[in-house]
């Protein structure tokens, strides 16, 4: 079993930046990617980053050139920075550990971000 627990959400403002951890705990050795979602009210939620146990890193459209995801071995935490945020950035952001074949997947409780004036 994998714990995920993330942190950093909250409100700023158009413009503004923010940095998620998403820290794991358990049987990490099962983990194989870790994953950055979001789910905006009312809409499904969406793909947003990924680091692969190997490194390679993987953005979708809306985020690229604005987010960052990274990780700390030593902490077993992954990171999100987040730039230049925009109002459509709102949304709750869900951290997702999972082994390769989604045979093991593990989902955080999510942390919500609000982009606004």
């Amino acid at each position: 079993q994998v714990h995920l627990v993330e942190s950093g959400g909250g409100l700023v403002q158009p413009g503004g930046s923010l940095r998620l951890s998403c820290a794991a705990s358990g049987s990490i050795i099962s983990i194989d990617v870790m994953e950055w979602y979001r789910q905006a009210p009312g809409k499904q939620r969406e793909f947003v980053a990924r680091i692969t146990r190997g490194g390679s890193i993987g953005y979708a459209d809306s985020g690229k050139g604005r987010f960052t995801i990274s990780r700390d071995n030593a902490k077993n935490t992954v990171y999100l920075q987040m730039n230049s945020l925009k109002p459509e950035d709102t949304a709750v952001y869900y951290c997702r550990g999972r082994s390769s074949n989604y045979r093991n997947d593990y989902w955080g409780q999510g942390t919500q971000v609000t982009v606004s004036s």
